[in-house]
């Protein structure tokens, strides 16, 4: 599992590197849409790390789920608003 994360991660430093270079001539449409799925990436990389923890939790202690859950919830909720912000300001970028 941190093998996949450390080569997406420099996957991901390769496309933001030369992303500059690469589409300079190119209008905003193709930062916004390279913004967008590093957007929703992240999002899912997020959401499941809170799922794995709120488990992992569950499972080492089942008497505290429903505490458990709702913190899990929360922070659910607080990584799909910030990516949900990630995108709004991409499509922004997009059309204006």
């Amino acid at each position: 599992m941190m093998r996949f994360a450390h080569l997406l991660s420099v996957a991901m430093l390769i496309v933001l590197a030369t992303a500059g270079p690469l589409f300079a001539g190119e209008s905003a449409g193709t930062g916004a849409g390279i913004g967008m799925g590093l957007a929703i990436v992240g999002i899912g990389i997020g959401i499941g790390l809170v799922g794995y923890a709120a488990l992992s939790g569950i499972a080492r202690q089942p008497e505290q789920a429903g505490a458990i859950q709702g913190a899990m919830f929360i922070l659910a909720g607080l990584v799909e608003g910030a990516g949900i912000i990630a995108l709004v300001l991409c499509l922004v970028l997009l059309f204006v």
